[in-house]
């Protein structure tokens, strides 16, 4: 294919193009237009790259164009730095429709560039760690967490408060297994674009991409929705009023009920092991899309989840494990006991029978 049979590599030369030649006299870097796009979240320099690459380049989600054409739709995004995002109240008449109409061609040209890559045959480049956090279509992830109760909050600090150190992460539930996951999976995808939301804030684009929830459906509202969807044998339900934790799981299988509960000392005081649940299947709002949860009855038996992939002492096993085990199924999923030492997650071998407590897969 030529260059201009292929309208990703003409919208890529487009956005290039705008980046470099709208404003001849401003200097606009990949780094100005990934703080500008990203506003709070900047994004990362390669993903910018990845836009404008003049071989392979990545398709941007229609809500980054969107802003694309926002911020060329006037030159007043540039007169003094940092350069920014004018509101819509901001923009002239116009500049409006000079907005309107880039948002016309960008949307366009995104929407062919989409049709092409899915009749293309030639792979997406991708990163080197493999297992079943690389996504090899390039299409876009998004990683949703539960957002902290309010009541929870209402003790740290604020972004108006001026004698503490106010950081956004602090809303989010399970913010160690964020992090960690995060890193991997940007590494895992070089040339995906990977978002971060909370379930509230999930945008409806977000729905149709590769999803992975983190955290139980107790907090995680995306969790509880898609987790009635896929109809899976394994369910989080309360634990009753004996239990030390809210929640349990339930395996409802062949007319048999096994209950799993997170183990604790003596004096009921410490964790000694928690129940993680790993869940792969398609996306059910697009099935050309995955979904995955990493789930736990505490935050660390999300965390154990998460590291079973993530930890490079184990993740190459329990990713070896998972491919063979459940060879050309579409939908499977894992219940494992996480330990804990001394209050410190113990990443589990997914190789050895004892930690798995359960299994099931569909075709």
């Amino acid at each position: 294919m030529t260059s201009r049979e292929n309208p990703a590599l003409l919208l890529a030369r487009r956005l290039r193009g705008l980046r470099e030649h709208a404003w001849p006299d401003v200097s606009l870097t990949q780094r100005d237009l990934a703080r500008v796009l990203g506003g709070s979240r900047p994004l990362s320099v390669p993903l910018i790259s990845s836009w404008e690459n003049p071989q392979r380049p990545v398709v941007p989600p229609a809500e980054r164009l969107l802003a694309y054409a926002a911020f060329f739709a006037s030159r007043r995004s540039v007169e003094s730095r940092p350069y920014r995002l004018l509101d819509d109240a901001e923009l002239t008449t116009v500049e409006r429709e000079r907005r309107d109409r880039l948002e016309r061609e960008l949307l366009e040209a995104r929407s062919e560039a989409l049709t092409f890559q899915e009749t293309a045959t030639t792979p997406i480049p991708v990163g080197t760690l493999d297992g079943p956090w690389r996504f090899e279509d390039g299409k876009p992830i998004t990683i949703v967490c539960a957002e902290v109760p309010k009541q929870q909050l209402d003790s740290l600090p604020t972004p108006d408060d001026p004698l503490r150190a106010y950081a956004e992460l602090y809303s989010y539930a399970d913010a160690d297994s964020l992090l960690e996951l995060h890193g991997h999976i940007r590494a895992a995808n070089p040339f995906s674009e990977v978002t971060v939301r909370k379930a509230p804030e999930l945008l409806p684009d977000d729905y149709t991409t590769h999803l992975v929830l983190l955290g139980g459906s107790d907090f995680n509202s995306a969790t509880r929705t898609l987790i009635a969807m896929l109809k899976l044998p394994v369910m989080q339900v309360p634990a009753g009023p004996e239990s030390r934790l809210p929640t349990m799981y339930r395996v409802e299988e062949d007319g048999r009920t096994d209950d799993h509960h997170a183990d604790w000392d003596a004096g009921g005081t410490h964790l000694l092991s928690d129940v993680g649940q790993f869940v792969r299947a398609p996306n059910p709002l697009n099935g050309k899309r995955t979904l995955t949860i990493c789930n736990g009855i505490d935050s660390r038996g999300v965390l154990g989840t998460v590291r079973a992939l993530v930890d490079e002492r184990f993740r190459e096993r329990n990713s070896a494990y998972l491919r063979d085990r459940f060879a050309g199924c579409t939908k499977y999923g894992v219940l494992t006991r996480i330990l804990i030492v001394d209050g410190a997650v113990v990443t589990p071998d997914w190789t050895l029978k004892e930690t798995r407590l359960h299994e099931w897969k569909a075709t």
